[in-house]
């Protein structure tokens, strides 16, 4: 019976709102007022990538070895590239990194042999669009340009 009647006036509902509401003080929540306040990431935290260049040249480190497609287990990034008949070397043409369906693995940062592709903290890539979501080869190198808000 009496299990009966803790049951039909919802008694443990009302222990664990009690609990809840004791614990949650109005002055110790707070609120990230974010577009004035940039939050802090985490020191390991991989966010929109970046082809690195060479700071004395401007040229870009990647040598178009194409292991960074072979890792992506999504199969979103596209290099392409021709041979330079002179020095018998890949020239970067093109080069795609589709972030929509980016799982921020690392995995081609990982596989790059000389650290072209780097996965960085920026976090700020939303867009209205699809294609908005898909950085080329200049937007990775320069970095994409967040929006800046005005209050």
């Amino acid at each position: 019976m009496k299990r009966f009647l803790r049951t039909i006036l919802l008694v443990d509902l009302f222990e664990g709102l009690w609990l809840t509401l004791r614990t949650q003080h109005p002055r110790n929540i707070t609120t990230e007022q974010y577009p004035a306040v940039i939050p802090k990431v985490g020191e390991r935290y991989r966010g929109l990538p970046r082809l690195n260049t060479n700071p004395e040249t401007g040229e870009t480190l990647c040598i178009s070895c194409d292991l960074c497609a072979l890792a992506c287990p999504e199969t979103l990034i596209v290099v392409g590239w021709v041979r330079n008949p002179e020095t018998k070397r890949k020239d970067l043409v093109n080069f795609t990194y589709d972030t929509s369906r980016c799982m921020f693995c690392g995995l081609c940062e990982d596989a790059c042999p000389v650290d072209a592709l780097e996965l960085t903290q920026d976090y700020q890539m939303a867009s209205f669009t699809r294609e908005g979501q898909i950085f080329d080869r200049e937007v990775l190198e320069e970095g994409t340009k967040p929006t800046k808000f005005k209050w």
